[in-house]
């Protein structure tokens, strides 16, 4: 028997405990999933702060702290090509073979559909608070951010001084002009 395969594809900046119960629920679906670490390209931006590889290392660490079996998963960054008509061939390339896309994004599930893959949308998880965009406000802001990411995302943090480089990303250049 073939082993079904899923891929979800998001930046991860920074992995939080919302991609972990969507990855959770759809180990429950598929027998592997493939985890693109989407514009694996961007880092050091207020929106971008943190490297593909250390998203990739955020999300290794973070399913071993819930027993994920690694044989379950493939953890693939995946550059931005900024060319929508031949991206999920982009994709296609980069990754092993699936069937199923997990996405939420709908240009994701249109050029997916267009090359006939079945589209199935992942379950959200207290989007309000579970979004990578409210872990770098209450970075920012000096707001408990440790409550909305696995331990290993915090760990990852504290050892490449994530918050003070989230934080001096964010001042804005003083001009004299």
């Amino acid at each position: 028997m073939d082993k079904v395969r899923g891929i979800l594809i998001g930046r991860m900046q920074p992995v939080h405990n919302g991609h972990m119960e969507v990855i959770k629920r759809i180990l429950e679906e598929v027998d592997e999933i493939v985890i693109g670490i989407g514009s694996a390209q961007l880092s050091h931006e207020v929106k971008d702060p943190f490297t593909a590889g250390e998203r990739v290392v955020m999300m290794t660490q973070a399913l071993a702290e819930i027993d994920v079996d690694p044989s379950r998963y493939y953890i693939i960054p995946m550059q931005d090509i900024n060319f929508n008509a031949i991206w999920a061939s982009h994709v296609k390339m980069l990754t092993p073979p699936f069937s199923i896309v997990y996405s939420g994004n709908p240009l994701v599930k249109q050029l997916f559909a267009e090359e006939g893959y079945e589209i199935r949308q992942p379950p959200l998880y207290d989007r309000i608070n579970l979004s990578g965009t409210e872990v770098r406000r209450r970075i920012l802001k000096d707001e408990n951010w440790q409550e909305l990411v696995p331990k290993a995302t915090a760990d990852l943090l504290k050892e490449i001084d994530g918050v003070n480089r989230l934080k001096n990303l964010s001042v804005k250049e003083i001009s004299d002009i």
